[in-house]
């Protein structure tokens, strides 16, 4: 198991995007959550099976979806929390 901060850059605010990664999180399986930065970014944690996690980042990578565009994203590790589901925070 493996847990990823995540910060989206692009035009990901107002657009479904916090939904879109929700439910492509539901798909892999993952647990974590997603929101809004006052910055205009979009933050997430995701937990789960290394690869399923890996997948996960490099469809949110090339997501350029109707009004979604990812020009960049920003990775790290952090530490496991064996958190179950996946959020949308306010």
């Amino acid at each position: 198991m493996k847990r990823y901060s995540i910060i989206a850059y692009g035009r990901v605010q107002g657009v479904g995007f916090r939904a879109y990664v929700q439910e492509l999180a539901y798909t892999f399986h993952l647990s974590g959550w997603v929101r809004n930065l006052p910055d205009g970014t979009v933050e997430c944690e995701a937990e789960g099976e290394d690869e399923q996690v890996k997948k996960f980042m490099e469809i949110i990578q090339n997501t350029n979806r109707q009004f979604i565009q990812v020009t960049n994203l920003k990775t790290g590790l952090m530490p496991v929390s064996g958190e179950q589901g996946f959020f949308i925070r306010r």
